[in-house]
Formats: structure tokens, C-alpha cells, sequence
């Protein structure tokens, strides 16, 4: 293999590596200033894009990607990778293509496992990382919230009784 090809691979390679997740997209028909403008989108969300060759994605992810992620690696590909938030990278990649009708999402992977392109688009129509944390607080604290109801309207029944009490003394 030639020596810019290898430095490909490693580059390539290295990005695997880093990388939480990666989606493959065929990019066939879109226009560089489409790319450029998916790439923008990508990179606010904290993801990126770059156009790869099969043949030495393949060797750079022999042993980065999940089995049967070489099945994605047919016709021209666009590989989305970050290691932020998934959701929102497919988010942006969905939106993308709902408006040029390009690129199709092919396949990707998130931390060794293989996601088929409905499992992008469900992840897609997922609420963002924080709005799912703050779900998860909120379905943590309701019993807590509740037993506090419940004691706090025990306490206040035994004051009422004792109040009555009170009262019923007072006036005898």
C-alpha cells in the first residue's frame, strides 16, 4: 500500500478509535456545498463528517467496527462520527435528509454495536441526553416526594387532632 494511503488508515483508525459512535450515509448525488453544509450542521452538534473509501475503511476498522458493519461499505460513503450525544447527530442528519432528500443513512454503530438505519431514525426521534436525565430525576423523586406528602399530611392530622383537643378544653 502506498504511503498517503497508510496515513489514511491510520488517521482513519484513529478516529474509530475515538470515536462513540459512527454512521455510514451514501452520499451518491450530493454537491459539495451540500456536504460542506452537512458538515457545518454536524460539527454543531459536536460530530463530524468526511467522504472515506471503502476499501481502506475496511482495513481501518477491521477491528473497530461491530460484525456485519462491512455490509454498509457498498457504493460511496460518508462516515459521521463524534463522541457526543447520538441523538443529535442523527437529529441533524434526519432533518438533513427530509430536506435534500440525501444522503441515506446506510447503517451505523454505537460502542460496538451495530444499529440498522431504523435504529438511527429511532434514535433520531429520541428527546436530547439532558431532557432524558431530567425524565430520569424526575421518575427517581416522585416516591420520595410522595412518602413526604404522605408524612407530612400524618403530622399535620395528629396536630389537628391535638388542636381539637385543645379547643374542646379550652372551652369546658
Amino acid at each position: 500500500m502506498r504511503p498517503e494511503k497508510v496515513t489514511i488508515v491510520e488517521e482513519l483508525r484513529g478516529k474509530l478509535q475515538k470515536a462513540l459512535y459512527v454512521i455510514l450515509a451514501d452520499y451518491r448525488g450530493m454537491s459539495v456545498a451540500r456536504t460542506e453544509t452537512l458538515r457545518r450542521q454536524l460539527r454543531g452538534v459536536g460530530a463530524e463528517a468526511q467522504v472515506v473509501p471503502n476499501r481502506l475503511f475496511k482495513i481501518a476498522g477491521k477491528d473497530l467496527t461491530p460484525p456485519g458493519f462491512e455490509k454498509g461499505l457498498v457504493g460511496p460513503s460518508l462516515m459521521v462520527w463524534g463522541q457526543g450525544d447520538l441523538s443529535q447527530a442523527a437529529k441533524v442528519l434526519r432533518t438533513f435528509i427530509k430536506e435534500n432528500e440525501m444522503p441515506a443513512i446506510k447503517l451505523g454503530a454505537l460502542q460496538g454495536a451495530l444499529l440498522s438505519k431504523a435504529d438511527v431514525d429511532a434514535i433520531a426521534l429520541l428527546p436530547p441526553r439532558e431532557a432524558l436525565l431530567a425524565q430520569l430525576v424526575g421518575l427517581l423523586a416522585a416516591p420520595m416526594q410522595r412518602l413526604v406528602g404522605v408524612l407530612q399530611a400524618k403530622t399535620a392530622s395528629i396536630l389537628y387532632v391535638l388542636k381539637a383537643i385543645q379547643d374542646k378544653k379550652e372551652k369546658a
